[in-house]
């Protein structure tokens, strides 16, 4: 059984790329798989989060993992600062890595680019904390998308370079995970570019109804095709994609055949696609409300998860120091 370790930032409601770019692939890889997925709260605090709202944002996701079909019972799922072994093995991570590489990234430049006041370590040495949080349960795949590959390249440069120093053969150089599924990108609804948070192009899953219809009623169009079977522009391909994954492919068909003889209405298109994401998302809401009523479903399934991972940690941690020379009296 493969080992599979993946996270995601706490910073509150996931949103639809988020599920179907990936949560929808970790529902599948926790029926064959040993998986730790984790709420990465540490990795939060490089643009320094008010303290009253990270916990909040911790619950948020957590809760919406759950809703979206983890399964506490099949897979580790917890907080990254329950497991205080990951930051042990980032410290030690960080003497084997240099400021050259880690100053070349491409997360950093564009963070720094866009952050220019709170240019901080954290920021810097964010691959080596990532590079932490995969090889504290010696991973053999992770599931990354494509402004992750960087990463991974990274935690892979580590694990060989820690291995090579103390002449062993310890760290896995772990590869990207994949089970013959096309990872989706889900644009957003600004007519470019991939759904996100920072981009404030998202439908949430803990949207209500009004709100998807009024967001997707917004969404980015242009003035209609005026040639038969033309090349659709991207804020037209991107509605189009989302109704990909959210529409029944008869539903797909109508619109298809509408675009390529002239005749869509972006109105009706709009219509049809708000309805078929609350559709969608409906058991989402319900198990969200049912989470939240029920905050002791949360508790035991975070301190299950914790368990796992810090037993998994410490194996991990105890042989590292033994490797690099650290013994007790």
């Amino acid at each position: 059984m493969k080992t599979v370790v993946s996270g995601i930032r706490s910073t509150g409601n996931l949103h639809l790329g988020n599920y179907y770019g990936a949560l929808k692939n970790f529902i599948r890889m926790q029926e064959q798989n040993r998986c730790f997925f984790f709420i990465a709260d540490y990795h939060s605090l490089t643009t320094h989060p008010d303290p009253a709202i990270l916990h909040p944002n911790v619950k948020r996701v957590l809760t919406e993992y759950l809703a979206c079909g983890l399964n506490p019972e099949k897979s580790a799922i917890f907080i990254q600062s329950d497991v205080p072994e990951v930051i042990e093995l980032y410290l030690m991570l960080n003497m084997h890595a240099y400021l050259g590489e880690l100053t070349k990234t491409t997360s950093f430049k564009d963070k720094a680019r866009k952050q220019p006041e709170n240019v901080n370590a954290g920021l810097l040495t964010y691959p080596t904390l990532m590079a932490a949080d995969i090889l504290i349960h010696n991973a053999d795949e992770v599931p990354v998308g494509k402004d992750q590959e960087q990463h991974l390249e990274m935690t892979r440069n580590f694990a060989k370079r820690f291995n090579n120093f103390y002449k062993v053969d310890y760290f896995k150089e772990p590869i990207a995970y994949s089970d013959g599924t096309k990872m989706i990108k889900i644009p957003g609804l600004d007519g470019s570019g991939k759904m996100g948070k920072s981009e404030g192009n998202c439908i949430y899953l803990a949207d209500d109804p009004k709100t998807i219809e009024k967001k997707v009623k917004k969404a980015l169009t242009d003035q209609g095709p005026t040639v038969q079977n033309s090349e659709k522009p991207e804020c037209i391909q991107n509605l189009f994609t989302l109704m990909d994954v959210v529409s029944k492919p008869e539903t797909i068909a109508f619109f298809e055949e509408q675009w390529n003889n002239c005749s869509i209405r972006y109105g009706d298109l709009k219509k049809q696609l708000a309805a078929d994401i609350i559709e969608a998302t409906n058991p989402i809401r319900e198990r969200i409300a049912e989470l939240d009523a029920h905050p002791e479903f949360l508790r035991k399934a975070v301190a299950r998860g914790k368990e796992e991972a810090q037993e998994s940690a410490r194996k991990t941690i105890r042989e590292v120091r033994e490797i690099m020379g650290f013994k007790s009296f």
